[in-house]
Parts: structure tokens; C-alpha cells; sequence
């Protein structure tokens, strides 16, 4: 075994064990994650074969994004950071078993796993259909207050000039955890035993919980002097995000980016099964597309974002996003749409690696949860309704034209979108404007200057 170079070891003495730490939980946590795209999705699609209803479930738990999201960012402002964490891994880990035992206890009125794609479906299971709705909303909620405060607590650990190293890193590890790790495991779980992973997940969420407790030190921010009603913390977080010249349209670019994804992923389970005729295992294969695209893309991010330019990099994500879903929107054969993943993937991360360490620079600490709690009400706020669109789309379409084309116009009408939404942020997104607010933010004027 080789032993790590000089540089290698100065980076990790650079990031500090708390990242590590955090790190680690990460990795655990998506490995957990990477199981239930495989479970939910093929659960989901056992329960009922309504595209809509499918789209239903996604949607409930995307919505906290949009009604919850403001509301975390005031607690993760007011809250140890790091209680936080432990405290939403603990709750999506008894949400999750509660899911587990739910589809045990019916385990005998499902078909097996190898059996649902091929419509043994014959109606929906009202009960279990009722129990993934509430845990989507109950874990949607604590997925909104945990990721803002993991995102709000790395500039805490890690030093300005190594931001994008640090998420980076973060990013990649998560990718393969969560895109090759996790979905064959979730596979081959799946079929020894319907409700195994999500037991499996479970225990996931309880070693992240137990690893974020190892962190040392205090991550509350500073209170200021006496106590501020919250809608008037989000209101100040809201107009210092809308006042800035670039953090207001990335935020708006971005929830129209999500809100298209979305659209096309909501009944994607049944675009994988019925035109793509993919069984568990495959279904599972397409999603490890994810760690080949997310692994370059945390290890050059940084580098094509110096070599292009910050703002030129993010247009070549939306011009990418066209590509891949017109390609996966005509595709008929899997491997195709595995590198169109993959490719998605690498974009996808490029974006998230620039974005989120241009907001950790240049959003003050203090305001950092609500900001990024304002950001992410746009960013992530349009899933719900990307979702709901998607599966109406799908269920519209069916009732005129055949289940194929239904299945594959949310991905044709994504690609058409992108290119508009290319044109808009083009001029918006310029490195000048990113870079100036960097140096502002690092280096402000003095007042009335």
C-alpha cells in the first residue's frame, strides 16, 4: 500500500479532524441513501402503478423545501449546528424504521421484486401507499433542517481558500456512496427481503448520528443582543439575498433547474420498467451512473471552474442539461441513458461545488443559515411542483397518446426549457460578476466609502 504524498497529508491536516468527521458521516449516511433510490422507488411502484400517485409521494416529501425551508434557517441560526445534525439523523432513523416495520407486516400482499415491472400490480395498497406518504413528509421536514445546517456548519471547520477542495471532496464521496455504493446494495437487499434495506438505512442515519456527536467545539453562531421575532430573521435574510446582484438570479436559476429535474424524474421508476425494461438489478446499475459523473466531477470541478471561469462553467451545466435530457428523452436502450447520467452527474456536481462555495464566501456567518435557508426556498422550493407537473404531464399525455411517448415527453419538454433558461442566466452568470463578489465579500468597503 502506498503511503499518502507530503500535499495529501497537508490537506488533511488542513481540513482539520472535524471535517473528517463530517466526512465520514456523509459517506455513511449516502451509503444509506444510495439503498432507499432503489427501495422507495421500486416499493412505490409495488404499491401502485398510477403515475400520478407515484409523483405524489416524491412531491410530499420535496415539500417542506417550499413551506419548511425559511422557518430552518432561523433555528439553524439559533441552534448549535452541529445538535442539529445529530438530532435530524436520529429522526430520519426512527421515520425510516417505522417504514420497516410497516412493510414487513405487509410483506405478504406485495409481488416480489423481479415480478413488478411487468404489471403484476393489480391496485393500489391503500395502507402502505398512506404510510410512505406521512414518512415522506416527516422525513422531508428533518432532510430540510439537517442539509441546511451541514451546509452552514463547514465554513465553521474549514478555511475560506479551501472551500472548494473541502465540498469537493464532500461531493465526490457522497456521489459514490450514494450512486455506486448504495443502489446495488439496495439491489441485492431488495431481494433477499422487501423491508431489509430499509432496515439497513436505519442503522445508516444512527452511525452519522453517532459520528456528528464526535465533532468538538461550539457551532452556534453569535447571538445578537435581545430576541428578534423570526419573521423579522427572515426577512433579513430574504432582502440581503435579494439585494445581491448574482445570488439572486442563481437562486432563481437554480429552482427552475430542480423544478425541471424533477419534472422528469417523477415517474422515472416507471420510464426505467416500461420503456426501458429494466428489472431491480438494472434499475440499480442506472443509478451507480451517478458516482462515475459525480467522481470526475469533484475532482476537476475546481480545476475546469479556474480554467473556464466560474460563470462560464455554470452556463456549460445548462447547456449539458439539454443534451442529456433530449438524449435520455429518445433513448431505448439503458446503457445509453447510463452515460447520460453520468455526464448529468458530472454537471450537476460542477455547479453544486462552485455555488455552494461562492454562498459560503460571501454570506456572512451570523446570516448564513437564513440565507442559505432563502436560497434554497427558491433552489429546492420548485421540486414539489416540478414533481406534481411531471407526473400530470405523464398522466395527461397517457390519456391521448401511448404510455411511451407519455413517459418520455416530461424528458423532450426538460430539454426545450434548459435552452431558454441558458439564454437567461448566460448574462446573469459572468465570472466578472462572481469573482467581484467574492473580493467584495472577502474585502468590504469601509462605510461610506
Amino acid at each position: 500500500m502506498s503511503r499518502p504524498s507530503d500535499e495529501e497529508t497537508d490537506i488533511r491536516r488542513r481540513l482539520g479532524a472535524n471535517y473528517w468527521r463530517l466526512w465520514v458521516a456523509s459517506v455513511v449516511s449516502n451509503v444509506g441513501d444510495g439503498v432507499a433510490q432503489i427501495a422507495y422507488p421500486w416499493l412505490a411502484s409495488a404499491v401502485t402503478r398510477v403515475p400520478l400517485l407515484i409523483a405524489v409521494i416524491a412531491v410530499v416529501q420535496r415539500l417542506p423545501w417550499l413551506v419548511f425551508t425559511l422557518p430552518a434557517g432561523v433555528i439553524t441560526d439559533r441552534v448549535d449546528r452541529r445538535k442539529i445534525m445529530v438530532a435530524m439523523d436520529l429522526t430520519r432513523m426512527v421515520i425510516t424504521l417505522g417504514v420497516a416495520l410497516a412493510v414487513a407486516a405487509e410483506a405478504s400482499g406485495l409481488p416480489a421484486p423481479d415480478e413488478i415491472g411487468s404489471g403484476v400490480v393489480a391496485g393500489t395498497n391503500t395502507m402502505l401507499y398512506l404510510a410512505l406518504l406521512g414518512s415522506a413528509l416527516l422525513f422531508g421536514m428533518a432532510e430540510v433542517l439537517r442539509d441546511n445546517a451541514a451546509q452552514t456548519i463547514l465554513p465553521a471547520i474549514v478555511e475560506p481558500e479551501s472551500l472548494e477542495r473541502a465540498n469537493g471532496r464532500l461531493w465526490g464521496a457522497e456521489m459514490v456512496a450514494n450512486s455506486f455504493a448504495g443502489p446495488p446494495l439496495g439491489s441485492l437487499l431488495i431481494g433477499v427481503l422487501f423491508a431489509l434495506p430499509f432496515f439497513v438505512d436505519a442503522g445508516t442515519f444512527a452511525l452519522a448520528a453517532g459520528l456528528i456527536f464526535l465533532m468538538k467545539g461550539n457551532f452556534q453562531t453569535t447571538p445578537g443582543e435581545g430576541k428578534v421575532a423570526w419573521r423579522q430573521e427572515i426577512s433579513e435574510g430574504f432582502r440581503w439575498l435579494w439585494r445581491h446582484e448574482v445570488l439572486r438570479p442563481m437562486a432563481i436559476i437554480l429552482g427552475l433547474l430542480n423544478g425541471l429535474g424533477m419534472m422528469t424524474f417523477a415517474t422515472f421508476v416507471l420510464f426505467a420498467q416500461e420503456v426501458l425494461g429494466v428489472d431491480a438489478f438494472a434499475f440499480a446499475l442506472l443509478m451507480t451512473a451517478g458516482a462515475a459523473g459525480g467522481v470526475i466531477g469533484s475532482v476537476s470541478a475546481s480545476a475546469v471552474s479556474k480554467r473556464l471561469g466560474s460563470g462560464t462553467s455554470l452556463v456549460v451545466v445548462l447547456v449539458g442539461s439539454v443534451i442529456t435530457s433530449f438524449v435520455i428523452g429518445t433513448a431505448g436502450w439503458w446503457p445509453i441513458v447510463w452515460i447520460m447520467f453520468a455526464a448529468s452527474s458530472l454537471l450537476a456536481v460542477l455547479w453544486n461545488v462552485i455555488t455552494v462555495s461562492f454562498r459560503q464566501t460571501i454570506i456572512p456567518d451570523a446570516l448564513l443559515g437564513r440565507v442559505n435557508s432563502v436560497y434554497r426556498f427558491f433552489g429546492w422550493g420548485m421540486m414539489p411542483i416540478g414533481l406534481f407537473v411531471g407526473g400530470a404531464i405523464v398522466s395527461g399525455v397517457d390519456l391521448f397518446a401511448s404510455r411511451e411517448v407519455a413517459l418520455r415527453v416530461p424528458w423532450l419538454a426538460a430539454a426545450a426549457s434548459y435552452v431558454v433558461l441558458a439564454i437567461y442566466a448566460a448574462p446573469k452568470l459572468t465570472t466578472e460578476k462572481l469573482e467581484s463578489a467574492r473580493t467584495t465579500a472577502v474585502n468590504p468597503q469601509p462605510p461610506g466609502h
